[in-house]
C-alpha cells in the first residue's frame, strides 16, 4: 500500500464553536470529533478536539489521466481549517510508488482541486463565518507519504526532496537526519514540507501529530503578520496624535492605549491556546515525533518573533501610558495653580472691599 496525504491549512480569522458545528453540519458529511486511536486516552490531551468532515471524492483531470482524491477537512476551534487530499494506491512496485509520488511533488497541479474543496467547505461553513472570506493564498502546506514496508521504497530521498537527481552525501544526511523509529518494522522521516511514514498499520495518529504541528506553525505565522500590521498602524496613530493640539493629543493617546491593551490581551490568550493545542504526557515516541516536527518547522523562531513584537507593543503601551499620566499630572498642577491664584485674588479683593 502506497498512500499520499496532501495537506493545506488555512486561517479563517475567527474562532469556531466545534461542539455547535458538529450538530449543525449536514450528517451526510459525517462530522465527528478527531480522536487518537492507537494510544491511551490520557497519553494525548486535547482541550478541544478538531471536527473531522468528509467532503467526498474530487477528480483531477490531467493530460494523461483522471486522478481521484478522497477529501476530508478538519476544523479547529482556534480558527484553522485543514484540507487533506488522500490518494491510495495498492499493489504498486517500487518504481511506480516513486513515480506517482513525484507526479504531485511540491503539490504541483493541485491548486484547482484545493480551490474547489476550499470553496465547497466555505459554503458549508458560511453561517459560522459571518460572510468572512477565507484567504486562499495564505496557507501552510505539507505532504505525508505512507508505505507499509521499507522494501516498497528503498531510497526515500528523491520522494522527500521531490525530484530525482544525484544527491550529495551531505544532502542525503540532511534529509534523513530526522528519522525516528519505535520498532524495527516502522520509522518516520520528517522534513520541512514532507514526511515519510513506514508502518504496517494505519498511521493516522502520527499523521495527526504532524498536522497539529503545522496548524501551530500557521497560527504563529498568522499572528506574526497581524502584529506587523498592528505595529505599523500603532506608529501611524502616534504620528497622527502628535500633530493634534495638546488637549486632543491625550484623548488620541488614550484611544491608542485602549486598543493596544485589548490586542495584547487577545493575542496573549490565543498564543497560549496555540501552545497548548495538544499535550503529549505519556507516549515517548509520539512526543518525539511531535517535538521533532516542531523543531524541523522552526516554530520556536516564530514564537520568539511573536513574543518580541508583543514586547515592543507593550513597551510602547507603557511609554504612552506614562506620557498620558505626565500630561494629566501637568493638567492637575495647572488647575491647582489656577485655584491658588484665584484664592489669592479673592483674598485681595476682600481686603480692598
Amino acid at each position: 500500500m502506497f498512500s499520499i496525504y496532501t495537506y493545506r491549512i488555512y486561517e479563517t480569522g475567527q474562532e469556531f464553536n466545534v461542539d455547535l458545528l458538529e450538530k449543525q453540519l449536514p450528517q451526510g458529511h459525517m462530522p465527528s470529533r478527531a480522536r487518537f486511536s492507537r494510544v491511551r486516552t490520557k497519553s494525548i490531551q486535547m482541550e478541544a478536539p478538531p471536527l473531522l468532515v468528509k467532503l467526498g471524492s474530487f477528480v483531477l483531470e490531467t493530460d494523461l489521466e483522471s486522478v481521484s482524491f478522497t477529501v476530508q477537512a478538519k476544523i479547529f476551534d482556534i480558527g484553522a481549517i485543514s484540507i487533506c487530499l488522500i490518494n491510495e494506491n495498492r499493489d504498486l512496485v517500487e518504481k511506480e510508488n516513486e513515480e506517482i509520488g513525484l507526479r504531485f511533488a511540491g503539490q504541483l497541479g493541485l491548486d484547482d482541486i484545493f480551490a474547489r474543496a476550499l470553496q465547497y467547505l466555505q459554503q458549508m461553513l458560511q453561517p459560522s463565518l459571518n460572510n468572512r472570506r477565507i484567504n486562499p493564498d495564505f496557507y501552510e502546506d505539507f505532504t505525508i507519504y505512507h508505505i507499509s514496508d521499507a522494501d516498497e521504497l528503498p531510497d526515500p530521498v528523491p520522494l522527500l526532496m521531490g525530484e530525482r537527481t544525484n544527491f550529495s552525501a551531505g544532502m542525503r544526511e540532511q534529509v534523513l537526519k530526522n528519522r525516528l523509529s519505535y520498532s524495527q518494522e516502522d520509522f518516520a522521516i520528517l522534513t520541512w514540507d514532507t514526511a515519510l511514514i513506514c508502518d504496517p498499520e494505519e498511521p493516522g495518529d502520527l499523521r495527526d501529530l504532524i498536522e497539529f504541528a503545522n496548524v501551530q506553525l500557521l497560527e504563529l505565522r498568522y499572528y506574526d503578520t497581524m502584529l506587523n500590521q498592528q505595529m505599523e498602524k500603532m506608529y501611524d496613530d502616534i504620528e497622527l496624535a502628535d500633530t493634534k493640539p495638546r488637549y486632543q493629543k491625550i484623548r488620541h493617546y488614550r484611544g491608542i492605549i485602549s486598543s493596544r491593551m485589548r490586542l495584547i490581551a487577545d493575542i496573549t490568550e490565543v498564543r497560549e491556546r496555540i501552545e497548548n493545542l495538544i499535550k503529549i504526557t505519556e507516549d515517548v515516541y509520539y512526543a518525539r515525533v511531535y517535538q521533532t516536527t516542531l523543531k524541523v518547522l522552526r516554530s520556536d523562531q516564530w514564537t520568539d518573533s511573536v513574543n518580541r513584537k508583543l514586547n515592543v507593543i507593550q513597551q510602547n503601551y507603557t511609554l504612552l501610558s506614562n506620557q498620558v499620566n505626565i500630561q494629566h499630572s501637568n493638567f492637575l498642577e495647572w488647575i491647582i495653580i489656577i485655584l491658588i491664584a484665584l484664592e489669592f485674588a479673592f483674598a485681595i479683593l476682600d481686603a480692598f472691599l
